[in-house]
Parts: structure tokens; sequence; C-alpha cells
């Protein structure tokens, strides 16, 4: 009895936990496919979808950390967020990456040795969010197989310059713009520190790189244009640049010396995504200046919050396709458009998926920007707008449910909390401001908005399995609450302490926040945080699981399941595992696609608000799996600068 009660809780420790302490290690299958990653969604359209099988759903419990390299911390400036949450890429047998701050970086992929690094040493003065996803890899053909620059790593920075870099030495390339370097203000006329950034990964297409750049919210009205332009791979000559000017208004006048753009247009923050063979680049748009009154735009939201088709050749506009008419919501299109091929009764149809902020997923014909599932306009709220605002008065939903992934509108009566004590107090928040549904109108009172600034969605976008068609989306679900403040107000608050975002030259400042109960906790109903896959083909719902507990935003045992905030995106392996990271309690999991159970999980020592990608490079080797452990001060995730590679031991 003494030899048998002891072997029989190891089987019954095996059999709760599956394959574990006592498990052999799984025999690596070495006869599977080889990959790299080579752009920053994985291909150039942004499925971040892998055809490598080496890892499964059988034996990804075995996964363990394979190397760690530690690409350097980032000190805060003042009330900026230092973050780490780049997807590196592959290129020439090389991984590469960069941190908050453009430190670009140069690793061997199955060691995580440091083979070169640079730091472009920005201006990051009035940066909010220091932070870069990813940098790009081009190919000069001007330049002979071998030479030197003939591969380029090509990046922004946060104080607005183009680096090219040789892919092999990390040397600037002297051919490109000024010594390698390229002054992205040029053209914008007046200017200010901090007020625009690269962050995104340029696309690189028709032998062109192409940028687009973030542009301070809500700071003030006269800021610089948002455009998109290309420049030549090898000299840094501008090829073209599309500003978002609305048809009819390109000759507007320009305000100030060296302006060669009309100032104030929608940018485009999110990465790009390009098809080569349309020879497109598809661009989500932000918002006109000020993010939440457009009494004043003078029409330049025409593109705002649009996904928009450019010709690589040209930038002239080939389509373009609006999620929000006259946005006041700041529901700018977060994350990359993502370019797959879609079987339908009427044959293969080019698509194109755009997740967005408010929780719409529109699937378009990429050729046409056309609709593939049906899109209705449906009335939304009007009551409650300030004087001077001229609403829409209906807004672009998917016509089928499955693609819509925000929870229901909220309620007085379903307002959470883990006591009737704090679940009072939401009640009395949610009381406190108007609340009509999806696009409740701004006004000086305060509106509840649901989803967030935040958004359903953010830069994480999407994934897609090109195989089984299935789209995989990480989803948060939390309100705010949002408050216009007049003019006169605005001065008097900010010095009474109280943070007002100021919109010079707008009738209105703004202050908004998250609409937490008194302990801390997300005022609607669980979850907070979902994982939702969907059938492409069948435009059905295949699952839905809450995504991430309360740990490490919460003291044991109040850990729960319930769903958290997330920040970052997914990868899919031919295999059927989809790996992310994103949640707020520093976990790092693998799902099965078929059926949306966790598979693996493991601690991670930083908030992973990163998308991850996978490699194996050699016919004898092994796949890695890796993501940036940044963490997100915003998001209260632990903050660190490591890059850890996971893979079956050897």
């Amino acid at each position: 009895m003494a030899i048998l009660l002891p072997v029989a809780l190891i089987g019954a420790a095996m059999h709760v936990y599956g394959q574990g302490w006592f498990t052999p290690n799984p025999r690596i299958d070495l006869a599977g496919p080889i990959a790299g990653w080579n752009h920053w969604g994985g291909d150039a359209g942004g499925t971040r979808y892998s055809p490598l099988t080496q890892v499964t759903p059988e034996n990804v419990w075995a996964l363990k950390p394979a190397w760690t390299y530690h690409i350097g911390m980032i000190k805060a400036l003042g009330q900026s967020s230092p973050t780490f949450e780049a997807t590196p890429i592959i290129a020439e047998n090389r991984l590469y990456t960069c941190s908050g701050v453009t430190r670009i970086v140069s690793l061997d992929p199955e060691s995580g040795r440091e083979i070169w690094a640079f730091d472009p040493k920005s201006d990051n003065f009035s940066t909010y969010q220091l932070n870069c996803r990813g940098v790009t890899y081009v190919r000069d053909p001007a330049v002979a197989a071998g030479a030197p620059c003939a591969g380029r790593i090509v990046a922004g920075t946060l104080d607005m310059r183009l680096i090219a870099l040789d892919a092999a030495t990390g040397r600037l390339c002297a051919s490109f713009g000024a010594g390698g370097i390229l002054d992205l203000r040029q053209g914008l006329g007046k200017y200010e520190r901090g007020d625009m950034a690269v962050s995104s990964p340029p696309v690189f297409i028709d032998n062109k790189i192409v940028v687009n750049a973030r542009v301070i919210d809500n700071v003030r009205v006269d800021v610089p244009a948002g455009a998109i332009r290309a420049f030549d791979v090898h000299s840094g000559k501008l090829a073209w640049a599309w500003n978002a000017v609305p048809p009819g208004m390109e000759s507007a006048s320009k305000t100030h010396p060296g302006e060669s753009l009309v100032r104030a247009t929608p940018n485009s923050w999110a990465p790009m995504s390009a098809d080569p063979a349309l020879n497109m680049i598809y661009v989500p748009m932000g918002n006109a200046a000020p993010d939440h009154f457009g009494g004043e735009r003078r029409g330049l939201d025409h593109y705002s919050s649009s996904v928009v088709a450019l010709d690589a050749s040209t930038g002239k506009v080939r389509w373009h396709f609006q999620t929000v008419h006259h946005d006041l919501w700041d529901y700018d299109l977060p994350s990359q458009p993502v370019a797959f091929d879609l079987p339908t009764a009427m044959g293969v149809v080019p698509a194109l998926a755009q997740a967005t902020k408010q929780g719409h997923i529109f699937i378009l014909d990429r050729r046409n920007g056309k609709p593939v599932f049906p899109v209705v306009e449906r009335p939304v709220p009007q009551a409650g707008a300030v004087p001077g605002e001229q609403l829409s008065s209906t807004q672009p939903f998917p016509a089928n449910p499955a693609f819509i992934v925000r929870a229901k509108d909220l309620t007085e009566e379903a307002m959470y909390g883990f006591t009737p004590y704090d679940r009072g107090k939401c009640r009395d928040l949610f009381r406190s401001a108007n609340y009509q549904g999806l696009f409740t109108p701004p006004s000086t009172r305060g509106w509840i908005q649901f989803p967030s600034f935040m958004g359903a969605t953010n830069w994480g976008g999407v994934s897609i399995d090109p195989h089984r068609n299935i789209l995989i989306v990480n989803t948060t679900q939390a309100a705010a609450l949002m408050k216009l403040v007049p003019r006169a107000q605005v001065a008097q608050l900010q010095k009474a302490g109280q943070p007002v975002l100021p919109g010079t030259g707008s009738p209105y400042g703004l202050t908004m926040g998250p609409m937490l109960s008194p302990f801390g906790a997300p005022c609607n109903r669980t979850p907070w945080g979902s994982l939702i896959a969907i059938d492409l083909k069948a435009g059905k719902r295949l699952w839905e699981v809450p995504f991430g507990t309360t740990r490490d935003q919460a003291p044991f045992p109040i850990w729960l399941k319930t769903g958290v905030p997330n920040l970052g995106g997914s990868v899919i392996t031919a295999s059927g595992l989809v790996f992310i990271g994103a949640a707020t309690d520093n976990y790092f999991r693998a799902f099965d696609i078929r059926t949306g159970k966790i598979v693996w999980q493991a601690r991670l020592p930083g908030g992973g608000q990163a998308t991850p990608m996978t490699y194996r490079l050699r016919k004898n080797g092994r796949q890695f799996v890796v993501i940036a452990a940044g963490g997100h001060k915003y998001l209260g995730t632990r903050q660190n600068d490591a890059l850890i590679a996971y893979a079956l031991p050897e």
C-alpha cells in the first residue's frame, strides 16, 4: 500500500495535468516545413500565419525558453509610456527587432546572440508612447548581391527620421538620404517637438519605402499633415506623397512657411499592408483633429476612420471604405488591414479584413473595397450633441452578427462589482453620464463610451489561417467615461490639477478615463477580454472564450478567469496553434484553434503586450516561437526588456 499510493497519486497528477513532470520530452519532428518571418505581419498582407508544424497541440506542453535577449530598459520621460512591443522579422538568416526608442538590433535566430546594434539617439521629448512595433527588410536592386547595403533594414524613429542600415553590419547606407538618414519633417511646415512619430514598420513595394506616422491627439487643432509618403529604396528621394484631403480641396492654402501639405488631415499610425500583385497599399486611417468635436473640421474627415487603397506607383487613391462617418469617438482604424484569399460560391475572392475599435470586422474585396459580407447603414443616437456639431444619422454595421465582436450594450442593472458596495458605485457612475449605446454623442455632461477609446480591438488586429479559413481576434470589453470641457473651463481645471487634454484651437478640451469601480475593476460585466474564432467561409462564430485572468492585477485569492483587457496580437501555425500574449496577467499562451482550449502557457517576466512570431530555418533545426515581454505602463503590466524564444527541448 505504501508503494501503490504514491504511484496512484502520480498517475492522477499526470491525468489532471496532462504530459508533465514525469513524461519524457517529445521527439522533435524534422520532416516538416521550414519558414521564416519576412514581414512584421508574417507576409506582405499581414495574415500572421506560419506553415510550420513542428510544434503541435500534442507536444506544445514541452515548450521551454531556448534563449533570452535583453534589448535595454527605457527610462520614462515625464508622462511617457516606455514599451517593448516589437515583432521581430527574419531576413538573410538573421533576426531583427527594435526597442521602444528604436534601438535596432540584429540577433542570431537560434542562439539570441547579438550580431550588431544601432542606436539612433532619438529626441523623445513630448512623446507619450515610446514604442517601435517593428522594422522592415528591403532588397535594393541598384546594389549588387553581396555588396554593402544590398539588403537594408529600414525603420522610422520617434523624432521623425527614416533610417536605412546595412542588414549585415548595421552601418548606415550612405546612398540613402543624408548619409543613411531622411528627415521626415520636411514639407510639414510649423512643427513642435513631439508632434509626430513613426512607430509602425514601413511597407516595401514597387522599390519604394512607404511610411506613415502618428500625430499627437487632443493637444491642439493646428497640427501637421498626416501624409503617407513613398521614398526610393536606394536614394531616399521622395516618389510621392498622399495627403488625406477631400476631393476638390487639394488646392487648399498652406498656412505656414515651408509647408507643402494641407495641415490637420487624418493620419495613419497603425501598420499598413500591401498586395504586390495588385500593386496596392492598404492604409488604416486615423481621425482629423480634434478627435471628439467635428464642428470645425471643414470636411477634412472625408478619409477619417477609413481603409484606403493607394496605388503603389503613384500614391493615388484606388478606393476607400469608411468604417465610421464623421468620427467623434476616436474610433480610428487601429490595426493592419489583412489581405487573404476567401473561397466563395462564386470563386476565390481577394479579400481584406479590417478590425475596428467599435468591435466591427469588415470583410472587403481588396480589388475595389466593396463588402464581401453585407454592410448596412443603421440609425445611431442623435440626442445630446453639443452646439455646432453635425452628427451622422447612420453608421455602417456588419449585417452578420458574427463580425460584431463587442459585448452587448451596457445597462444600469448590469453594472459589475465584487460586492454590493462597488456595484452601487458603478451604478452611480452610469447615472452620472449620458449613454444611449454605441455612438452616444459627445457632450459637456459627459458620456459613457463602450467600447472605450482603447477599442474592442486595437493594434493587435486579427490573424487569419488561409487554409482553415479561420479568423482569430482578441478583444477588450471595457467602458470609458468621457467629457467635453468648454474652452473657458480648461485652464481653470488644469490649474486645479485635473488632467484635461487642451484641444487648443477647438471650443472644447477633453477629460477621459476608464470606467472603474473603487476596487479598480471595469464596471461592465465580464468577460473583460475575449478570444474569438470566426469561420470566414461560413460567416459563423466558431468559439469564444474568456481571455486572461486577474492574476497580476488583483491580490490572491482574487485570481479570476474573467477575461481581462489586452493589447497585442496572435499568430497561427499550420499545426493548429494560436500563440498570444497580450493579456494583463503576464502569461504567454497557446490555444487549440479547433476548440479554443488552452494547451500551454508560460509566465513572462513582463507583460506580453506584443505580437509573437515563429520560424524554423534549417531542416535539422527547431521551430522557435518568440515574443517581446516589455509590459505597458497604461495597462499596469510589469515592465521588462526581454525578448524570449521558446522551442521544444533538444
